[in-house]
């Protein structure tokens, strides 16, 4: 036990830039005095189930209380609880647990404007597993519940929003890679209550399926990204697509203002940029907005006539998009076959600030070539497109992916992000990893 706890004290100084043996502070701009770590409990570490991009969300707020949720060492759901800004973590298992040794079973969280916690977890393919907690701001949680009842035995990917209203927005796949759709549901804060928006929103037509992320931005348009892949195999992702809807799912648009014909398809979608298969494009994306509800899309894929790929962020400018290479990476690697990939960069996160007028861009990230740090990079003009990256950590956090808990962002513009070093193999195979430390690291641009 002295041992656990040294441990996860040594990791916490080393995070906040300390040193453990002299306890002096660490003079490098990789170590930012401004992001704060917040220790929360230990979590699996054998694959990358607790710190997948595509957890929306790790952590989420209502107001002045935050939660956490993430697998412990045996594969139980863990659910966590503070008060704003620095509060102590109070940390509860729960009856759940999860088969962790696949890296896609990721547990969303999301907390409704009546402050119930809503779980949905333990996806790839499989019956949706959904339930609540037992009242408002209890860690406590009830059985397994349907939402609508209809297209809930092939589940994978489930995302939560929240509305300005409270309410709830539940987007998962049903199908599989290369042959699925995406699929939408509503939740009434108020009548505690599921019911269908689309069955198939975005229709993979049993050729292909579409790999997403949503945002919400302030004035509650939803904005909708995503790549096609025709196959299990990434190599075969290709394209970037968009929609939004500022009814709340009901209806659609183009970037344009032209009303989508649902379902949308192929054919029929508007593309931010076309990226030919085989250019080592990732699954999802990461969507945010600006305060006048610009769009802005972060992934990555190799340029043409290159080898590396780079982060590249996506945009709307004077009603044309445009694209910015934010990275300027030297080591080539290549994205194929089927299952969780052990890659050398992370999907990234992208958030929007204004500041004098000017939308700040920043994009979060992990890069072996940053020996694996949590980095964030920043431009404050698209058009000369100069990026300023900054380590948040000292450390290395393995083969994690950036998640952040979008409601506090979008309330008091700070980046809380679940932060733990994992490991995965290729495919869906296990690093020998013991339990590590889980944080929530607080930045500001």
């Amino acid at each position: 036990m002295l041992k656990q706890l040294w441990t996860f004290a040594f990791g916490l100084l080393l995070l906040l830039g300390l040193s453990a043996c002299g306890g002096a502070k660490v003079t490098s701009a990789a170590a930012p005095a401004a992001a704060r770590p917040a220790p929360v409990g230990w979590g699996w570490a054998k694959n990358n189930v607790n710190g997948a991009v595509f957890r929306k969300n790790s952590v989420a707020s209502l107001g002045r209380t935050q939660y956490v949720a993430y697998y412990d060492s045996l594969g139980f759901i863990t659910l966590g609880k503070r008060q704003l800004p620095t509060g102590t973590w109070r940390v509860q298992r729960t009856q759940y647990q999860g088969k962790v040794s696949d890296a896609h079973n990721v547990i969303s969280l999301m907390v409704d404007g009546q402050g119930y916690l809503h779980l949905a977890f333990d996806h790839h393919g499989s019956p949706l597993r959904y339930c609540r907690s037992t009242r408002p701001g209890a860690l406590t949680l009830t059985e397994l519940l349907p939402m609508t009842g209809q297209q809930e035995s092939n589940v994978t990917y489930p995302e939560f929003s929240r509305f300005p209203s409270g309410g709830l927005l539940f987007a998962y796949r049903d199908g599989s890679s290369g042959n699925g759709n995406l699929v939408l549901n509503r939740y009434d804060a108020k009548a505690q209550q599921w019911t269908r928006l689309h069955t198939v929103l975005l229709d993979g037509e049993g050729q292909r399926n579409a790999y997403w992320q949503m945002s919400l931005d302030g004035r509650g348009t939803i904005h909708l990204s995503w790549v096609w892949r025709e196959a299990p195999d990434v190599a075969s992702n290709h394209d970037l697509a968009y929609a939004c809807s500022r009814d709340e799912g009901r209806t659609w648009q183009k970037s344009t203002g032209e009303p989508y014909r649902l379902p949308i398809t192929q054919a029929t979608a508007e593309y931010a940029c076309r990226i030919p298969q085989r250019s080592e494009l990732i699954n999802q994306t990461a969507m945010a907005a600006d305060a006048q509800g610009t769009p802005y899309i972060a992934t990555y894929w190799r340029p043409a006539g290159t080898t590396v790929p780079q982060y590249q962020l996506v945009y709307l400018a004077g009603g044309t998009w445009r694209t910015a290479q934010v990275s300027q990476r030297t080591t080539p690697f290549s994205l194929s076959g089927a299952g969780t990939k052990k890659v050398p960069i992370s999907r990234p996160q992208v958030v929007v600030q204004t500041q004098q007028g000017r939308p700040l861009v920043a994009v979060i990230f992990r890069d072996v070539e940053r020996q694996d740090r949590v980095s964030v990079t920043q431009c404050a003009d698209l058009q000369a497109n100069q990026w300023t990256t900054t380590d948040l950590t000292t450390i290395g956090v393995g083969n994690w992916e950036p998640s952040y808990d979008t409601e506090r962002w979008k309330q008091a513009g700070v980046l809380d992000l679940f932060v733990q070093r994992t490991g995965q193999g290729d495919g869906e195979t296990l690093e020998n990893l013991p339990p590590q430390p889980v944080y929530v690291l607080s930045w500001q641009p």
